[in-house]
């Protein structure tokens, strides 16, 4: 396992969380130390599925890297879809707290609904860039081609997250056509899931030419799209 990647996953936890690194590790000393080794183990894990994916990761190895024997692993995890599981609300819980705070954000700093998706986009797009090394990758995407190697509860909280992120898309974009007129017809829902789509195709064509702006010029671009299709011509967005 690359140490590397593990850093990477590390600082990505640190962004999502909203923390700098001395915060993030101040939050790990203050943990309890069976919470420290729960995270620790979801972390080392996490790395190794991005990086060659989840049926290639033994426990053994992550036990190893971890440092802990296999009862002290089995008293965190029962199993490998339980750890699955963890893996995966972990990564929704860290992805919703990016972009509960890089969209919140943006609203703050604008003046209407459409401006504050914007800055959004652009925070985001930012925030991307900003990563050592790029994204490391997306779990819901890794489990989705693997899905034969979970139970029915890991699959089914893999698209729960999918649709939670056309939710969460949706109601931004509800709130800017209550304000803005868009210049042709659009579904919402597809509307929702096309910036979803831009995500996830840029981390993997960007894991794929080993191009990290990838996913950050497509950000932009995606924010030019939503420029163009709801403000009116005569308007400017800076």
């Amino acid at each position: 396992m690359s140490t590397g990647t593990l850093r990477q996953d590390l600082e990505l936890a640190n962004w999502t969380s909203g923390t700098v690194n001395s915060a993030g590790t101040g939050a790990t000393m203050a943990m309890g130390r069976g919470e420290a080794t729960r995270e620790r183990i979801l972390a080392i894990t996490e790395a190794a599925v991005l990086a060659k994916g989840f049926g290639a990761t033994s426990i053994e190895e992550v036990i190893a890297e971890a440092g802990i024997t296999k009862s002290g692993f089995f008293y965190h995890f029962r199993d490998k879809n339980e750890l699955a599981r963890a893996l995966l609300q972990r990564y929704m819980e860290r992805d919703d707290a990016l972009l509960d705070d890089v969209f919140a954000r943006g609203r703050e700093l604008a003046t209407d609904p459409l401006n504050g998706f914007l800055v959004g986009l652009k925070l985001l797009a930012e925030t991307m860039a900003d990563l050592p090394g790029g994204h490391p990758g997306c779990l819901v995407a890794t489990y989705a081609y693997q899905e034969r190697l979970f139970d029915r509860g890991v699959c089914e909280l893999n698209q729960h997250i999918v649709f939670h992120w056309r939710a969460r898309f949706r109601t931004l974009l509800e709130e800017i056509v209550e304000h803005s007129e868009t210049k042709e017809p659009v579904d919402l829902d597809a509307l929702a899931d096309m910036v979803s789509t831009v995500i996830e195709g840029g981390l993997v064509l960007g894991r794929a030419t080993g191009d990290p702006n990838i996913l950050p010029k497509q950000l932009m671009l995606l924010r030019s799209y939503i420029k163009l299709l709801f403000e009116p011509a005569t308007s400017a967005v800076h």
